[in-house]
């Protein structure tokens, strides 16, 4: 091959960079220290934020049932919401006293523009004549925002308990709350577990009405009465004085003493107290009672962050204003898992870099694994860089996008360091090899990377919640192989034309002792600091050095030689072993039969893989099936119970509960199986699979929620059967429903089970809810944990039905008969009593005995001021009472009500066979005219993202498709390549078969969509070898085409390419493979506690294997068959199609030269019948 043959394959940037290399180190440094600090700055978290395209639109109206709610107020709105352009979906739940609506906007649609138009249709709502108004008068007032959902759950639980009784330990709350608060990634810190203070006037009834004064008087006394009020400025003998009159309360006491008119003061009537304001709240761990806080962090801020200053805080206010007794325990601290699935995908990351940086060792040598390797590091921080400069958490879709690209990061480095190398074996010099060497192979390097990253993009359009949760794949890991081809085309091309060479020398024993010696003295100096200081991280030192030392001897007396062996004898013979085998097998019929087999046992896979389903060896899941790291028990009974009674049956609950968990708990008391148990009851005890957003009491919930230790810890218990002893344990309590539930693995997708039914007739509606659930269950189908409904009609209510004509005649209307009631129980804020440093409301009230008393209540006289003093009105004398029950909730769904029936899961079942068995036997089940069911829920998302990736793969084909039809112009050899993806289809789909692994739709189709990218890269390389040595020799012949070349000819070049390029395929299919390996069998090796504590806490499986492992284990299985079959396939496909080609060719010259020698005949003829025309043909030409 000439020079200027190869001056032509010369890559611009490539030999730009060999001629530049202290630039180009320059600039590696620049981005080493840009990568590492963008590492430690990007905000952690266990998962993506996620944010959705929603508006939400809450409003209170106090006194009202969710019947009124919904009719005076959510349908109001959502007629006015209806109509708004990029609205795709409106729902609503309406609460008594409460309402929620979720106006759901199309994603093009930015987030300010969408909040503004729903704040338009508010205020001209709130125009209406008809829009209600509150007992003050001012209108009801929804409040219109944005909820990123990140911000709603508690990153940290504070728990604090003592020997104090609860106001002291609130106030101690007080304060540590107003620490956190200050720290600027804290959104806010909510205390549970006990209520504010408040100054209760409680009524004596009968004392009031003996005294013929009325809550209107109490109230105006209290009002004029606590109040400081200034008198203006006196000014005397050049002074000026200001007048104030001092008249608030220094004391709660001070309010009995007030008259209320001549002879009757406040305490005559009426008992003040200083007090906790009526239960909301309860708090535990381990049953113990609490004052609980909960922390919030602020969204796109460091979760990790934040918990460490929040830490720092309560450290130095335990030095400062905490007493030594009071205890204080941290649970549900979010940045331990954080961190722990981050070191973990961290770990994967370090051992799949050992790995590949071993097979390139022995493959490649020692010099030429370490140009190749340092595309590693080089391309993620890079890629750290670029994410941090975007805003983008380091969470784990990011770690286990480059946990994914690990090994790909190295494909373009070992194509470039082996064409380079080849090239010195050819005899130029180092710096014309790389240049050469790069520019032969740039292309394919280039387009081949473009396949891959082109097959992750069609990820990026993938729709709602999903999406926002998964776009972080495809974006990392595009940036991440963006970076890797620069990294290989730049980097390694400075570095291999400034130090590549071709023998692999061994450390001398003068090195091998000087080297020793160095990182002896090293260790000896971090070794006697560690033990004057005890900082771990000098331990560190001291092992790294030692594990250098051990690395110089092994290398050079044992490691050098089995390398050099395996370089130069290994890779040789199976080269010389391939060739023989595509010689042989290119003979004859065998690359038809060759054909026909593959083909074969591709449908052969997709039969076994239907078999193995069929006989349940293999299922089908939505998403991986998650080791619980936190069990929660959902339970409540029916809206309108007393938060005491709800209280009551979650304590005999908890008790069951920690019988259980008791068993794992050790001589010393400690549990090794638990890290907390947390009780809630009232506040906090939500549902976010049921009452997402809302922000209504819940006097009738409450929740438990125990968290494990890591995986690593747990002493091979496994919690998902933990979890179902606790399950049996919950006892049965009549009216108290339960579900137990696991920590998410993922955004919230909805119940397994979900059944929505609609109608307009909401009894209608929940008669047919409750008969669907009686059919299900008739059915005996088995796995169900139990079937129930999200509404019921047992909140009690008492219904006042006013006669408004005998109601008229004494003076009384509705509005006075309303708020008499309401400051009879409800109570009313009437003024505010201050301290030196927070205020209290002083609120107004019957006393307790006489609120629970009905009658009482009923027949309470309103006061009517008369002509001669006060008139009494007996309530009962124009008004009857009723009791009922009513909705605890309203749903609604695009203007039509709604009822879920829902249900989760038992373990050890499958929800796609439960769900089928319950389609198949409600074909038989005819539902009530005028409603209407359809399944949803995780069956739902399932169906719309089921049909987004199959959209997804065929879009991510035909973009691989275009690279490969730009960059060979020819539809036969882009077939040949596109065969390789179906043929890692069917090695994906024997590899589930074989281990009896399930299809997860998610994880499964993203890897087999991954897939379309990843394994045409080798058939790339492959081909662009075949074309490229083709046209060498259409060059050395002087003829047309490739098709002019003999079929012998064509099959050494095939011959002879194969063999030249197995040794870079098989690496890239390596270490592509041995990068995930890590990840797929849940290899953890804590290397930073290896090192600074000599534990390693080694163990198999984990949480992120849970996660990950179906979507590694398909790249494994799909890539390991295509990389084999890819070497047999292309070469005979190629060898078939060249061969017909060739045939055809030569059929059409044969034909061009018998048309030719007949043509020629012909004029002869002619010339000897008309010789005269002929020759004056001739001199008329001339």
């Amino acid at each position: 091959m000439s020079q200027n043959k190869h001056h032509q394959k010369e890559s611009f940037f490539s030999s730009w960079a060999v001629d530049n290399r202290t630039t180009v180190y320059v600039l590696t440094f620049i981005i080493v220290i840009m990568g590492i600090y963008s590492f430690f700055s990007m905000p952690r978290e266990s998962f993506p934020e996620v944010v959705q395209n929603n508006i939400y639109i809450s409003s209170v109206y106090p006194g009202n049932s969710a019947e009124d709610v919904e009719k005076l107020i959510t349908k109001e709105l959502e007629d006015k919401f209806k109509n708004v352009s990029g609205v795709n979906k409106v729902s609503s739940n309406s609460f008594q006293d409460y309402c929620l609506i979720i106006v759901e906007f199309d994603e093009k649609i930015p987030l300010a523009e969408a909040k503004q138009r729903i704040k338009d249709k508010v205020d001209e709502a709130k125009g209406d004549q008809d829009w209600p108004s509150m007992d003050s008068g001012s209108k009801v007032e929804p409040s219109v925002f944005d909820l990123n959902i990140s911000e709603e759950f508690p990153i940290l639980n504070i728990n604090l308990k003592g020997n104090y009784n609860k106001f002291t330990l609130k106030q101690y709350a007080e304060d540590i709350k107003d620490d956190l608060e200050d720290i600027s990634e804290v959104k806010e810190a909510t205390i549970l577990g006990v209520d504010d203070n408040e100054v209760e006037v409680a009524v004596d009834l009968y004392k009031m009405n003996a005294a013929g004064v009325s809550f209107d008087d109490i109230i105006m006394a209290i009002r004029n009465e606590n109040v400081t009020i200034s008198g203006g400025n006196l000014i005397s003998e050049g002074n000026r004085e200001n007048v104030r009159i001092k008249g608030q309360i220094s004391k709660p006491s001070d309010l009995d003493n007030f008259v209320i008119k001549p002879g009757v003061r406040i305490r005559d009537i009426a008992t003040v107290a200083f007090k906790e304001k009526e239960k909301t709240t309860y708090a535990r761990e381990s049953g113990q009672d609490v004052v609980m806080i909960d922390l919030k962090k602020r969204a796109g801020t460091n979760m990790i962050s934040a918990i460490d200053q929040a830490k720092v805080k309560l450290e130095k206010a335990k030095t400062t204003y905490l007493p030594q007794d009071l205890q204080i325990t941290l649970t549900s601290d979010q940045s331990s898992d954080v961190e722990h699935q981050v070191n973990e995908l961290a770990n994967h990351i370090l051992i799949g870099i050992l790995l590949v940086m071993a097979v390139l060792s022995f493959s490649m040598g020692l010099k030429n694994a370490l140009f190749v390797g340092t595309a590693i590091p080089l391309s993620m921080l890079i890629a750290f860089a670029v994410l941090h400069m975007f805003g983008i958490t380091l969470n784990t879709m990011v770690l286990f996008a480059m946990v994914m690209g690990l090994g790909m990061l190295v494909d373009d480095g070992i194509v470039v360091v082996d064409n380079v190398y080849a090239n010195m074996e050819k005899g130029y010099k180092r710096r014309e090899a790389s240049k050469f060497g790069i520019g032969e192979i740039s292309f394919p390097v280039i387009t081949s990377t473009l396949t891959t990253v082109f097959a992750f993009l069609p990820m990026l359009l993938w729709p709602g919640i999903m999406g926002e949760f998964m776009k972080y794949f495809p974006i990392t890991i595009s940036v991440t192989l963006m970076a890797s081809l620069f990294v290989a085309m730049i980097i390694n091309a400075s570095m291999t034309g400034g130090g590549m060479t071709l023998d692999n020398k061994n450390i001398t024993q003068g090195q091998a002792k000087k080297y020793t010696l160095i990182f002896g003295i090293i260790a000896v100096v971090f070794g006697i600091l560690r033990l004057a200081t005890g900082i771990k991280y000098f331990l560190a030192v001291v092992i790294l050095s030692l594990l250098a030392i051990l690395a110089i001897w092994l290398y050079k007396n044992f490691f050098h030689d089995k390398i050099e062996h395996f370089q130069y004898t290994f890779f040789p013979n199976l080269a010389k072993k391939y060739q023989k085998f595509i010689e042989n097998l290119l003979n004859g019929k065998k690359p038809r039969n060759a054909f026909l087999g593959v083909v074969g046992v591709l449908l052969l896979s997709f039969v076994i893989f239907g078999a193995m389903m069929a006989i349940g060896r293999s299922k089908v899941l939505f998403f991986p099936e998650n080791i619980p790291k936190q069990t929660i028990v959902y339970m409540e009974y029916p809206q309108g119970t007393d938060i005491g009674k709800t209280n009551q049956a979650t304590k005999q609950v908890e008790a069951n509960i920690l019988n259980v968990l008791n068993k794992y708990k050790e001589g010393n008391g400690v549990n090794y199986l638990v890290e907390s148990m947390v009780t809630q009851v009232g506040k906090g005890a939500i549902n976010p699979q049921v009452d997402a957003g809302s922000q209504a009491d819940t006097p009738f919930k409450s929740k438990i929620t125990i968290t494990y230790v890591e995986f690593g810890k747990r002493r091979g218990i496994n919690t998902a059967d933990v979890m179902e002893d606790i399950r049996k344990a919950i006892p049965d309590i009549p009216g108290f429903n339960y579900t137990v539930e696991k920590d998410a693995n993922g955004p919230p997708v909805g119940y397994p089970v979900s059944i929505e039914l609609k109608g307009n007739d909401y009894d209608q509606l929940l008669v047919e809810a409750q008969k669907m659930i009686t059919f299900i269950n008739g059915q005996g189908i088995p796995g169900i944990e139990k079937l129930q409904s999200d509404i019921n009609k047992e909140s009690p209510e008492l219904l006042i039905d006013i006669n408004r004509e005998t109601a008229g005649n004494l003076g009384v209307n509705t509005a006075l008969t309303g708020i008499t009631l309401r400051r009879a129980l409800f109570g009313q804020d009437i003024s505010t009593y201050k301290d030196t440093e927070d205020d209290y409301d002083i609120s107004i009230r019957l006393k307790e005995d006489q609120r629970r008393n009905t009658s009482l209540l009923f027949n309470q006289p309103i006061t009517l001021k008369g002509q001669n003093g006060p008139v009494l009105v007996p309530m009962s004398t124009f008004a009857t009472m009723q009791e009922a029950n009513t909705f605890n909730k309203i749903k609604r769904k695009d203007n039509t009500r709604t009822i879920m029936v829902y249900s989760g899961v038992l373990k050890d079942y499958n929800s796609n066979e439960i769900v089928q068995k319950i389609q198949t036997v409600l074909k038989n089940y005819k539902a009530a005219d005028g409603v209407t069911y359809s399944f949803g829920g995780e069956q739902e998302e399932q169906g719309k993202n089921m049909n987004f990736l199959l959209f997804a793969l065929f879009l991510a084909m035909a973009m691989v498709t275009s690279i490969i039809v730009f960059q060979f112009n020819s539809l036969s050899k882009t077939l040949i390549i596109m065969t390789t993806i179906l043929l890692s289809f069917s090695g994906v789909f024997l590899g589930l078969s074989i281990f009896g692994m399930d299809f997860v739709i998610l994880m499964t189709m993203m890897g087999i969509i991954s897939l379309a990218g990843v394994v045409v890269k080798n058939g790339i390389v492959l081909m662009d070898f075949f074309v490229l040595k083709l046209d060498e020799k259409v060059a050395e012949k002087g003829v047309e085409t490739h098709d002019d070349l003999e079929l012998e000819e064509v099959k050494q070049i095939i011959v002879e390419s194969g063999k030249e390029r197995l040794r870079p395929v098989l690496l890239t299919a390596i270490t592509a493979i041995l990068g995930l390996i890590p990840l797929a069998i849940g290899l953890n090796f804590d290397v930073a506690s290896f090192l600074t504590t000599l534990n390693p806490h080694f163990s198999l499986g984990g949480d992120n294997v849970a996660f990950w492992g179906p979507l590694a284990w398909t790249i494994i299985f799909g890539l390991s068959f295509a990389t084999f079959l890819t070497l047999i396939i292309v070469p005979v496909m190629f060898y078939i199609i060249s061969k017909r080609k060739i045939s055809a060719r030569r059929k059409y010259m044969h034909r061009h030269e018998n048309d030719a020698e007949e043509q020629a005949r012909e004029v002869e003829r002619l010339k000897k019948m008309y010789p005269a025309e002929f020759e004056m043909h001739k001199r008329d030409k001339e």
